[in-house]
C-alpha cells in the first residue's frame, strides 16, 4: 500500500470519526435535603459539592425540627418514596422519636472515627452528629441596665415578681429548643417538681410561641429592639450572631446568656439518610461532605453552632462572643424515650390549657 493511499485512508477515518455524534453529558442528579428553618450554608460550598458530584442540591426548609419530623412521619406511613433523600437538623430531643419510626438507613461514615463519642448517641449509625449548641436563656443587656434589674442566677429566680412577663419560650411540642428547655427544667427540678415550676412560671406570665424564629425575632427585645420580652430561650452562641451581624459596628454584643448550672441543655444536631431514597450513593457523599473540614468550619458563622469535628478552626469573633456553660442539664435517653410524649402532654395541660 502506497504512502498516498495510507494518507487518504487516515484522512477518511478522522472525517468519519468527527461526524459521529458525541454522547451528551449525564444530567445532574437531584438530591433533596429537608431541614429546619435555621439551616444555612455558604453558596460556595453548595456549588463545590454540586460540581464535584454532578449534582443539584434542593433544600426544603420545613419549619422547626419538631414540625419537620412530624411531616416526615406522616408522609412515611403510606408512601414508599420519601419526600427527601436526607434530613439534616434532627436533634437529641427528638432522636428517640425519629428512631422509633424507623425513618433512616444506617451509614457508617469514615469520618465518625474522628468525632468524639460523646456526640455519637445512635449506636446503629442511622443518624450521625454534625454540630452542637447549648440551649440557654438570652437576655437584653440594655433592658436590665435601664431598669436596674439584677440577672436571675437560677431557673427558680425566674418565678420572682420582678421577672413577671419578661420571658418568652417555645412550645416543646413543635420546637426543638423549646423541648430542650423543657428537658432542662426536668433535669433541674426532677420528675416530681418540674411541673410546679412551670405552674409558677404561668402565674408569672411566661409567654409561649410556636417556634424559635417567632420567639427571637418578634418577641425578644434584644434582637428587634421592640419585642415585649427581655429574655428568650435561645442559644449560648446567639450573642455572637448579634455582634457579628449588627448593622453598625459594636464593641460587644447587646445580648448575653444565662449559663449558670441548671439553666442550659446541650443540643446535638444529626443528619440521616431517609429510607428508600432513590439516590443512596449521592446521599452518602452529601453526608461525607457535612463532615468535611470546609463544611464544619462554615457551620459557626452560618448557623451559630459548634462543629463536632475537633480539627475545625473556630472564627475568633464567634469564640469571643459565645458563652459555654460549665454544666449542662442531661437526662437518660431511655428516660426521654419512655416519657417524652407524656411530659409534653403534662406541660401543655399545665402551661397552655
Amino acid at each position: 500500500m502506497s504512502k498516498k493511499t495510507i494518507l487518504i485512508l487516515f484522512t477518511l477515518f478522522f472525517i468519519l470519526a468527527a461526524c459521529q455524534p458525541t454522547a451528551a453529558p449525564a444530567s445532574p442528579q437531584t438530591l433533596t435535603v429537608i431541614t429546619h428553618d435555621s439551616f444555612s450554608v455558604s453558596k460556595e460550598l453548595v456549588t463545590q459539592f454540586e460540581e464535584a458530584n454532578n449534582a443539584k442540591l434542593v433544600f426544603i426548609q420545613g419549619g422547626d425540627t419538631g414540625s419537620v419530623l412530624n411531616r416526615l412521619i406522616l408522609t412515611s406511613v403510606n408512601n414508599d418514596l420519601p419526600e427527601a433523600d436526607v434530613f439534616y437538623g434532627l436533634d437529641n430531643t427528638f432522636l428517640s422519636r425519629a428512631l422509633e419510626h424507623d425513618l433512616f438507613e444506617p451509614y457508617q461514615a469514615e469520618a465518625l472515627a474522628k468525632i468524639p463519642t460523646e456526640f455519637q448517641l445512635d449506636p446503629s449509625s442511622k443518624v450521625l452528629p454534625v454540630d452542637y449548641g447549648d440551649v440557654c436563656i438570652n437576655y437584653d443587656k440594655a433592658y436590665f441596665k435601664e431598669n436596674n434589674l439584677s440577672l436571675p442566677t437560677s431557673l427558680q429566680d425566674l418565678t420572682r415578681p420582678e421577672y413577671k412577663g419578661l420571658l418568652v419560650v417555645e412550645n416543646p411540642a413543635t420546637s426543638s429548643p423549646g423541648l430542650a428547655f423543657m428537658f432542662a427544667t426536668i433535669a433541674e427540678f426532677g420528675e416530681e417538681g418540674w411541673l410546679s415550676w412551670w405552674q409558677a412560671m404561668r402565674e408569672n406570665q411566661v409567654t409561649v410561641v410556636s417556634d424559635w424564629e417567632t420567639a427571637y425575632y418578634t418577641n425578644f427585645s434584644g434582637s428587634s429592639g421592640k419585642g415585649p420580652q427581655s429574655m428568650v430561650v435561645s442559644y449560648a452562641s446567639s450573642p455572637a450572631a448579634e455582634l457579628i451581624y449588627a448593622q453598625t459596628e459594636l464593641s460587644e454584643s447587646p445580648t448575653a446568656s444565662l449559663v449558670a448550672p441548671g439553666m442550659c441543655w446541650r443540643q446535638i444536631e444529626f443528619v440521616g439518610i431517609l429510607k428508600n431514597s432513590p439516590h443512596r450513593e449521592l446521599a452518602e457523599k452529601f453526608v461525607d461532605f457535612l463532615f468535611s473540614k470546609d463544611f464544619q468550619e462554615d457551620v459557626p458563622m452560618q448557623m451559630f453552632v459548634f462543629p463536632v469535628l475537633p480539627e475545625a478552626v473556630l472564627p475568633e469573633d464567634f469564640v469571643i462572643a459565645s458563652q459555654i456553660p460549665e454544666v449542662t442539664g442531661s437526662l437518660d435517653p431511655a428516660l426521654i424515650a419512655q416519657n417524652r410524649d407524656q411530659w409534653i402532654n403534662d406541660w401543655t395541660e399545665t402551661v397552655i390549657n
